[in-house]
């Protein structure tokens, strides 16, 4: 083990005082790892990396591109921003391995079938991107991520894009990514609530582990499967399945409950001030982020940023905003009816339809 990880400092040691690779043996094998997911939000959809051996040069290296350093100055605002570097990193295949071994994370190995002239050519092209300017990019949700970065690589040591989507491209991105929270309901929620109009596009994109997986197995080349051999490295376990009332949407429903029930005038309108200084959050962010993900969010309607002045209009004003409350809520049924969170959101949408309701009775008798 400490010959292994010397010779790999001895490796990556030579690459940056000589700046130049190692020509590589025609026994060395190019793999893809496919890792499963997580319960981390950023392990949610899992990982992809690629895995270099060759044994007589005594190297085993794993390229992943999707690291990033939680000590960025301003890290979560960078993120929501858009403009946050990720960047590649390299590791020895047992430190790789371990980390997924410890976490109980299934990883798949793939085995490329490429000639020596192929497989170093991929070689050198991971070793430009980490000691170079390319060893930083800008991530994006679906368009540029560790798996989008790992299949461009490889299309472009094959010189065409040979490795493309293969999964269903008739479904949303949004219902796409649905079954990835089972597990989490506050993550489901809160990715559903930010996401905008791009995610209910059709998932025509390659940009999860798994597609990438699925597509590498589909792929020939002279009529010979690029995938010559796929295993099971580390078996992992299911993710944890438990229920807990205080990560359902009846927890949510039962909130919302109590603030009907209580029917109480200061309740109703903190409740109301609350959920509409979030909708003045999604109204605003899409003008602020890259992110083309959470921009043109239709959300905001459920969300209602006029519910933030409505405690502080006068009957006249207080009785029009109340009406165009409730035209936005109509828009709002008609939008989200065939979308795949419509019951994520059907707590809020009977509470607000019941107030706005309340209220305009209450302006109907005042008349």
């Amino acid at each position: 083990m400490i010959k292994k990880i010397l010779s790999l400092l001895l490796f990556f040691y030579t690459l940056i005082g000589f700046s130049q690779n190692p020509a590589l043996n025609e026994s060395t094998s190019v793999s893809i790892f496919t890792c499963g997911r997580g319960n981390e939000l950023y392990t949610t959809f899992g990982h992809t990396a690629i895995r270099i051996k060759d044994t007589i040069n005594q190297l085993d290296v794993v390229y992943n591109y999707g690291a990033f350093d939680f000590r960025t100055p301003n890290f979560y605002l960078k993120f929501v921003k858009g403009d946050l570097q990720y960047f590649i990193n390299a590791s020895s295949y047992e430190d790789f391995i371990f980390e997924y071994q410890s976490e109980n994370r299934e990883v798949v190995e793939q085995t490329l079938n490429l000639p020596l002239v192929k497989k170093q050519e991929l070689f050198d092209l991971l070793n430009v991107s980490l000691y170079s300017d390319e060893r930083y990019y800008t991530y994006k949700f679906i368009d540029r991520n560790c798996t989008t970065m790992v299949q461009e690589k490889i299309n472009k040591i094959l010189g065409e894009n040979l490795v493309q989507k293969v999964d269903d491209t008739s479904i949303s991105y949004r219902k796409l990514l649905y079954p990835y929270f089972d597990n989490h309901f506050w993550y489901k929620f809160g990715i559903n609530l930010i996401f905008g109009a791009k995610t209910d596009a059709q998932a025509v994109k390659l940009f999860l582990p798994s597609e990438l997986m699925h597509s590498l197995d589909k792929v020939s080349i002279k009529g010979k499967p690029l995938v010559s051999k796929s295993e099971i490295i580390v078996k992992g376990a299911p993710l944890e399945s438990e229920f807990s009332f205080v990560n359902s949407i009846y927890f949510v429903a039962l909130i919302l409950l109590i603030i009907v029930v209580l029917n109480n005038k200061y309740v109703t309108f903190t409740y109301l001030f609350a959920i509409g200084l979030f909708g003045l959050f999604l109204s605003l962010v899409g003008f602020y982020s890259l992110h083309k993900e959470i921009s043109w969010n239709y959300n905001a309607l459920l969300f209602n940023p006029l519910f933030l002045v409505l405690p502080f209009l006068k009957k006249e004003w207080f009785k029009k905003t109340i009406l165009i409350c409730s035209i936005m809520l109509l828009l709002y049924c008609i939008v989200i009816i065939t979308k795949p969170h419509l019951l994520l959101m059907l707590p809020f949408l009977l509470a607000n339809s019941y107030f706005l309701f309340k209220f305009y009775k209450k302006t109907k008798k005042e008349v």
